[in-house]
C-alpha cells in the first residue's frame, strides 16, 4: 500500500473516526459516513461552542435579524455520532494517532480534517474598537446591532461577501462606502471586462465604492485611505481582503501543505499522512478536468467532497473526486451562479448585455465548455453545468446568441 492508502484492512476492530472541524465540510462527512453505513466511532470536533451551523445565511437572513441561528437540522444523537463543541485542537502526532487539545490528547484511528478557512484580518487594526469581520455566529451577532441602529459602515473589500454584506447594510439603511484596492470589484476571481459592469450595483444600491486605494489607517470613528481621503465610520467591517487555509495547528505534524497552506490531498482527498484525509476549504486537490490544483472557498465544495471522504473511509477504496466547482452569491437584487474553472481558457463568450437584468458569460477552451456565470439566468447555469460535467463542444455563434437555450448549442 502507499503512503496515501489511508484505510486499515477490513476485519479489524471498528476504526474510530475523528472530524476536525464542524462547519458543512465536518457536518456532511459525519453525515455521509452514517449514510454509507459506517458503524464505527465517529466524533466531530468544533472550536465553537454552539451547536453545528452553515455559513451562507450569516451574511444575510442572521445578519438582517430575520434568523436566529443557522444550524444544521441534523440529529446527531440520533447518528450516534459525538459531538465535542468548543475544543480547540493544537496539533496532530501522527506517529501516535492523536491530536492535542487543552482537554488532553484525543485519539484516532481515521482523521479528517475539515477546518475550513480563516478570513484575513486588515493589517494595524488589531483592537480598534468597531473593527469587525464577518465569519462566524459571533460575528454576526456582534454585527446585527450596527445595522440595526444605522450606522455608517466601511467595507473593506468588494469581494462576494463584501457585495452581499453592503446588500444587507443598505437594505437595513445604513451608509456603505466600500474600499476596494484593486480597481474594480472581483477583482481577484474575474476577469476585468466580466467584472466592471458589476462596479454599477454598488451605485445603484446607494453605497458608494472607492477603488485603487487602501485602507492607511483606522480609529475610531474615521477610516483614512492612502489617497488621502478620511471616511466617518460607525463600523468597519473586513469582508473582502481574502482569506486562507485553517492549517496553522498542523505546523509540525509532517502533512503536506502547499503555498497557499492548503493540505495538499490527493485525488481521494487523501493527505499524505496515513489514515488522515481532508476536505472543504483548507484542501487543494488535482483536477483531471482542469489540469491543476484547485483550492476551492466555497459551499458546494464542503457539500460534495465528504461524499468521497465517507466512501473511502467506508469502502477502504479510492474514489476521485474531480468536481465542477460551483458557487452562488446574492447580491443588489440579483443571483449570481458561477460554474467551473475558467483559468486557462481561451475564448469568452457573452450572452446578453451586462446593463440588462439577466446576462451570462460563457468561457471555452478549445471549444469545450469549461466555465460559465450567470447573472439571473439561473437557466443557463443549470444547463451550462451539465454541459461542463459533460466536456460539451460548443458552438460559438449559437452560445453568444441569449435567445438559443445553451443545450442547444453545442456543436
Amino acid at each position: 500500500m502507499s503512503e496515501q492508502t489511508s484505510d486499515r484492512a477490513a476485519g479489524e476492530r471498528p476504526r474510530n473516526v475523528v472530524v476536525v472541524g464542524a462547519g458543512m465540510a465536518g457536518v456532511q462527512t459525519v453525515v455521509a459516513l452514517r449514510e454509507r453505513g459506517f458503524t464505527g466511532p465517529v466524533t466531530l470536533i468544533g472550536a465553537e461552542p454552539h451547536q453545528p451551523y452553515d455559513r451562507p445565511p450569516l451574511s444575510k437572513a442572521v445578519l438582517l435579524g430575520t434568523a436566529e441561528d443557522s444550524a444544521f437540522d441534523v440529529d446527531f444523537e440520533a447518528l450516534d455520532i459525538t459531538l465535542r463543541l468548543g475544543l480547540d485542537v493544537t496539533g496532530l502526532r501522527a506517529a501516535a494517532h492523536e491530536l492535542d487539545t487543552r482537554d488532553g490528547p484525543v485519539p484516532y484511528d481515521v482523521l479528517v480534517i475539515a477546518t475550513g478557512a480563516e478570513p484575513v484580518g486588515l493589517p494595524g487594526a488589531d483592537g480598534v474598537p468597531g473593527v469587525h469581520l464577518l465569519r462566524t455566529l459571533d460575528d454576526a451577532a456582534r454585527l446585527r446591532p450596527v445595522l440595526e441602529r444605522q450606522h455608517d459602515v466601511v467595507v473593506v473589500g468588494a469581494g462576494w461577501i463584501g457585495a452581499e454584506f453592503t446588500t444587507a447594510a443598505r437594505a437595513a439603511g445604513c451608509a456603505v462606502t466600500v474600499v476596494e484596492a484593486a480597481g474594480r470589484p472581483l477583482a481577484g476571481t474575474l476577469p476585468a471586462e466580466v467584472a466592471e459592469p458589476m462596479a454599477a450595483w454598488y451605485a445603484e444600491s446607494g453605497a458608494e465604492l472607492l477603488t485603487g486605494t487602501r485602507v492607511a489607517r483606522v480609529e475610531p470613528g474615521a477610516v483614512h485611505l492612502t489617497d488621502g481621503q478620511t471616511v466617518p465610520a460607525g463600523a468597519v467591517v473586513v469582508v473582502g481582503i481574502g482569506a486562507r487555509p485553517a492549517t496553522g495547528w498542523l505546523a509540525g505534524s509532517g502533512i503536506a501543505l502547499g503555498p497557499d497552506g492548503s493540505v495538499t490531498a490527493d485525488g481521494s482527498l487523501r493527505t499524505s499522512l496515513p489514515d488522515v484525509h481532508a476536505v472543504g476549504d483548507c484542501a487543494s486537490f488535482p483536477s483531471a478536468r482542469y489540469g491543476e490544483r484547485l483550492l476551492v472557498h466555497h459551499w458546494d465544495n464542503a457539500l460534495q467532497g465528504p461524499r468521497t471522504v465517507a466512501a473511502v473511509i467506508a469502502d477502504g477504496l479510492p474514489r476521485t473526486y474531480d468536481p465542477v466547482p460551483y458557487f452562488w452569491s446574492e447580491q443588489f437584487g440579483r443571483f449570481v451562479q458561477y460554474a467551473g474553472h475558467h483559468a486557462g481558457a481561451d475564448t469568452l463568450l457573452r450572452r446578453g448585455d451586462p446593463a440588462d437584468p439577466g446576462w451570462t458569460v460563457c468561457w471555452l477552451r478549445q471549444g469545450v465548455l469549461v466555465a460559465l456565470l450567470a447573472v439571473s439566468r439561473p437557466r443557463d447555469l443549470a444547463q451550462g453545468r451539465r454541459l461542463i460535467e459533460a466536456g460539451a463542444r460548443m458552438d460559438p455563434e449559437r452560445v453568444a446568441d441569449p435567445s438559443v437555450p445553451l443545450k442547444s448549442a453545442t456543436s
